[in-house]
């Protein structure tokens, strides 16, 4: 099969550790469907991977040439900002088979209100959104309403309602994202602990991501994996997804990431099964009940240079 893979930072040239993350994402997935024989081709702005062919692309021209490829591919797959989404995965979906998330799905965990409120009417814990007027003390979370991960979150004890941000309570725990491919059936791969470097000692703290830990061993693996799976199936996920969790007196979900995440690049590592096989039985009938995992990976952000 013909694959496209398009990975938003490399695609339109961005810089920093949208380059760095994306980049290793985007190497694991094009590796791993190499490897079963599969020809690939990726929208690229400069960035030259070991396997497939790169179609030049720039901020400009995306999603032309997203759409122009995807019309000579068997299957594709987009890895973007979240906020993106909706649109970039719309042009999978209506010119390929699409291996991620539907473009409704999406949007739907993109925005942290909406996301936030379905898991609760599900029961699903979940940290709180808390009005200027109702905080009574305490640490908040602020971060986007549309956004990835801990990009321009901080912790803070004060905070001023700003358009475009939502703040949470903030919960002591365990940092840890759970990984799964799901669909017709949710097939777990791994609990993993993210570095997470916080400071709440200092107002308006940043939260910083730098890496993490795969597998996490812990003896609430099921407790994650339920709480996972309840989370995607309540806002219909389907392809990979990471679910970043606080563990605490129970698993609270801070963010559901539906496409693939930088956990990723440590799980190939420990993981017998390829990626690309599993995103393709996922769509294409035959996904597995569990995988092999075998080993640790750690890493840090700085180990992605």
């Amino acid at each position: 099969m013909k694959i496209l893979l398009a990975e938003y930072a490399v695609g339109t040239g961005m810089g920093g550790t949208f380059l760095l993350e994306g980049r290793a994402m985007l190497q694991t997935i094009a590796g791993s469907f190499t490897r079963l024989g599969h020809e690939v081709v990726y929208p690229s702005a400069g960035t030259t991977l070991i396997n497939g062919t790169s179609a030049l692309s720039n901020e400009d021209n995306f999603v032309a040439v997203l759409e122009r490829e995807a019309k000579k591919c068997d299957a594709g797959l987009v890895i973007a900002p979240d906020e993106l989404l909706f649109d970039l995965t719309s042009v999978i979906e209506n010119n390929t088979l699409n291996l991620g998330c539907t473009p409704e799905s999406a949007a739907l965990c993109a925005d942290k209100v909406r996301c936030t409120e379905v898991l609760n009417s599900a029961g699903i814990p979940v940290p709180q959104i808390i009005s200027q007027d109702h905080a009574k003390g305490g640490y908040y979370v602020v971060k986007p309403r549309y956004g990835c991960a801990s990009e321009d979150t901080r912790i803070c004890t004060h905070f001023t309602q700003q358009e475009g941000f939502i703040a949470t309570e903030y919960i002591e725990g365990e940092h840890l994202s759970v990984s799964l491919v799901c669909g017709e059936k949710s097939l777990p791969l791994t609990v993993n602990k993210q570095m997470i470097v916080i400071h709440p000692e200092n107002e308006n703290s940043e939260i910083e991501y730098n890496g993490n830990l795969t597998p996490y061993i812990t003896a609430r693996q099921k407790e994650l994996y339920d709480t996972a799976i309840s989370a995607t199936d309540a806002l219909s996920c389907r392809g990979y997804v990471g679910v970043d969790i606080v563990l605490a007196d129970k698993p609270y979900v801070v963010d559901v990431n539906p496409r693939p995440t930088t956990s990723l690049f440590s799980i190939s590592k420990v993981m017998k099964q390829e990626i690309a096989d599993l995103l393709l039985k996922n769509r294409l009938g035959g996904l597995p009940d569990s995988v092999d995992i075998s080993g640790e990976y750690m890493f840090t952000k700085e180990d992605l240079k």
